[in-house]
């Protein structure tokens, strides 16, 4: 049974206490991930057929030239960076059951909208406001996952979320194929028209059982298939580790936030971080393979899907360990080693194809940071609610600035097949991730060691027992009185 007992904590996080908590947790999983993993599933398949429509006919049909498929990708980013503010803003204002599929059904809209283009400039208005759309999926997920699980089942639901993302790439890619060759030319359209119509068909039935499922968060939720008592356990099992009470937001508030290292260490990271996926979000396989010709539009599509692959395994993989060790800096670790790897052999144009294959596939191993890099800064600022969500969407946002111009500079189309600036690019984006990855572990190892001796010199020295330092802090935002 302890063999058991073990095996079912590694694999799926610490075992609940009582019978009602298990079944509290089963209800969460069921609505909460079936939800969040379909929507941010659409958000990726709308977001990834841009990169195979561009390899599967639209260039040609559209006229593209030079850099005009990165453009979209620049206006896509600078959209995503306009709407990622407003978005978290409205999910204080409105419902989130409400607010997120809502937007999900804009963009599913905009992807229609999308098959029906005659030119690249129709594309850019339509990425562009399709990006603010789906702004509001990725960081406001994070923080509704990160508002209902505890640190250590947080990583593993993390890791689950952010594969579903991937498994839409995957599926775009082989969706792309088959559209390709059942319906090009189907009522005078090409195949990669075909492709925006069924993805935007697969998105609108998922946002109406967003409508229906989503329960908000702990304090708020109103959900159905949640009793009274369960809402109150639901708030009641995390307090003891994530606060979730919300305070009014001040000036002070800011200033809080800004006077720690927490807002500054964890954007860096992920801003850095982030851009070891450019071989997989720039489609660097699909257009190498394009550019250097002898494959057709079939092999073009399913070819790069093995890196996809990786990506799904190296996430669920390290989500699944670092629950279980409550340790999340190997993970950067090994996606940084991976991508320096793959860089130096792509780098060198006269390693043969099979390497060229094996470099491009193990880059993949790049996105098993994302799961866990919003999970490590869910787990630094569990303390503090309002910290946490302007920490996980300022990180998002800074990703996505250096988004905006990376892929442009490094990842011209221009450069097909060798990018050779890109590979140098990645080198040093992953370098330079391992230093960051150093200095946000020792500054989370600094600040648990200097609230271990303050709890310590508390319960010495005080009659009313032990406070944490940022109850403290609140207390003196709301002029509170504050005992020492």
């Amino acid at each position: 049974m302890a063999f058991l007992s073990k095996t079912r904590r590694f694999l799926w996080g610490e075992v609940p206490s009582t019978r009602e908590e298990s079944k509290l947790l089963f209800k969460i999983d069921w609505f909460i991930l079936s939800y969040c993993c379909l929507m941010y599933f659409t958000n990726y398949l709308d977001r990834s057929n841009i990169s195979n429509a561009y390899v599967s006919g639209m260039k040609e049909e559209l006229n593209m030239v030079g850099t005009e498929f990165n453009k979209i990708n620049t206006i896509f980013t600078c959209g995503y960076i306009i709407g990622m503010i407003p978005n978290n803003m409205m999910l204080q204002i409105v419902s989130p059951r409400i607010w997120l599929p809502s937007m999900q059904i804009v963009w599913g809209v905009l992807t229609f909208c999308t098959s029906a283009v005659h030119n690249v400039e129709s594309i850019y208005a339509i990425r562009f406001f399709q990006a603010m759309a789906e702004s509001s999926t990725f960081v406001g997920t994070h923080y509704i996952l990160g508002s209902w699980y505890k640190p250590g089942e947080l990583g593993k639901r993390s890791g689950i979320f952010t594969s579903s993302g991937l498994i839409g790439t995957l599926f775009s890619g082989v969706l792309q194929a088959a559209v390709y060759r059942h319906l090009n030319g189907v009522s005078g359209r090409s195949g990669w028209r075909w492709l925006f119509i069924i993805d935007g068909i697969i998105t609108l039935p998922i946002a109406l059982y967003g409508f229906l499922v989503f329960p908000d968060v702990p304090l708020t939720t109103k959900a159905f298939y949640l009793s009274i008592e369960e809402r109150k356990l639901a708030s009641d099992r995390i307090q003891a580790e994530i606060q979730v009470a919300r305070d009014p937001v001040t000036w002070r508030t800011a200033k809080r936030i800004l006077s720690k290292w927490r807002w500054y260490g964890c954007s860096l990271l992920f801003a850095i971080s982030g851009e070891t996926e450019s071989f997989g979000s720039n489609n660097i396989m699909g257009q190498w393979m394009k550019a250097i010709g002898g494959y057709s539009v079939e092999q073009i599509d399913y070819y790069p899907l093995g890196a996809t692959a990786v990506a799904i395994a190296s996430t669920l993989i390290c989500a699944t360990w670092t629950d279980y060790t409550r340790v999340r800096w190997p993970v950067l670790v090994y996606m940084a080693v991976a991508c320096i790897i793959s860089a130096s052999c792509l780098i060198v144009w006269s390693s043969p194809t099979g390497l060229k294959f094996f470099a491009f596939y193990i880059a993949g191993a790049s996105f098993a940071g994302q799961a866990t890099t919003f999970a490590w800064a869910n787990q630094i600022c569990a303390d503090d609610d309002q910290e946490r969500g302007i920490v996980l969407a300022s990180m998002n946002m800074w990703n996505n600035v250096i988004n905006a111009w990376w892929s442009l500079v490094f990842y011209p189309a221009t450069d097909a097949p060798k990018f050779h600036k890109g590979m140098i690019a990645m080198i040093c984006a992953s370098v330079a991730t391992l230093g960051v990855t150093w200095l946000v572990w020792y500054l989370e190892k600094r600040e648990n060691r200097m609230k271990d001796d303050d709890s310590y010199s508390r319960s010495v020295h005080s009659d009313g027992g032990p406070e944490t330092r940022g109850e403290d802090e609140k207390k003196r935002e709301m002029g509170e009185e504050v005992k020492v």
